[in-house]
């Protein structure tokens, strides 16, 4: 299992983001399945694990948000109607704790409203019962590149602003005028300092960061800043 380190703790994700598991997390990809159905839920479990993945299924909204997620990638694969809350109710309680995991919905009923609240709040599909395998696989498909894509920008962020806290004072306020496109002569106009000093200063901004061209920080700060 996939273990994501907590966001707080910049060191060690960049440790992780380094390491063979991150390196090879696209083969250890996790559904979290959400059906009241007993014979349906079983039947979805084992055309999944079949198909490759790892799943964790739960007969209720309640026992599922008691599971705290630490992996990646994952997907959730909800019905719509469950006791005690919603599918969407369950969706919007995810939100809430700051994991964006796809959502894939599964219902036979639904009201239109449930439909669009659903999407609204980032569903990567809704899907109508009786749906087929491979109408399910693609979706399933689409939503762990989904959070394939998510999990990279937070990592990618989070390297970033590690890096971001050696910079000095005055490395920042460089770093802060490239990424807004100001060359060497607005630079130099706005810290009021010379050429030479200029040129040093854009040298360690870029030593710090990694990066060897001033395309590549441009690259790493709009990727860094993306949203969710």
């Amino acid at each position: 299992m996939l273990c994501i380190p907590r966001s707080g703790d910049l060191k060690m994700l960049q440790v992780f983001a380094e390491s063979p598991a991150f390196q090879s997390f696209r083969m250890q990809q996790h559904i979290f399945l959400i059906e009241d159905d007993d014979s349906l839920r079983q039947s979805l479990e084992a055309l999944l694990r079949f198909s490759g993945y790892h799943v964790v299924s739960f007969s209720d909204p309640a026992s599922f948000l008691s599971t705290t997620i630490q992996v990646a990638p994952a997907i959730v694969i909800t019905d719509m109607r469950l006791p005690g809350m919603s599918g969407v109710e369950m969706q919007k309680v995810l939100l809430s704790r700051g994991r964006r995991i796809p959502v894939v919905f599964i219902s036979a009923e639904s009201t239109l409203s449930q439909g669009v609240t659903a999407m609204k709040q980032g569903a990567v599909d809704f899907l109508i019962k009786p749906f087929d395998r491979e109408e399910l696989l693609a979706v399933v498909t689409r939503a762990m590149q989904q959070d394939i894509k998510q999990f990279r920008e937070f990592v990618q962020k989070n390297q970033l602003d590690q890096a971001l806290t050696s910079l000095s004072n005055r490395e920042k306020q460089v770093f802060g005028l490239l990424i807004k496109g100001f060359d060497n002569q607005k630079i130099m106009e706005s810290l009021g300092i010379g050429l030479h000093t200029t040129k040093q200063y854009k040298s360690e901004v870029m030593r710090k960061l990694g990066v060897s061209s001033l395309a590549d920080l441009l690259k790493l700060s709009n990727e860094a800043q993306s949203p969710d």
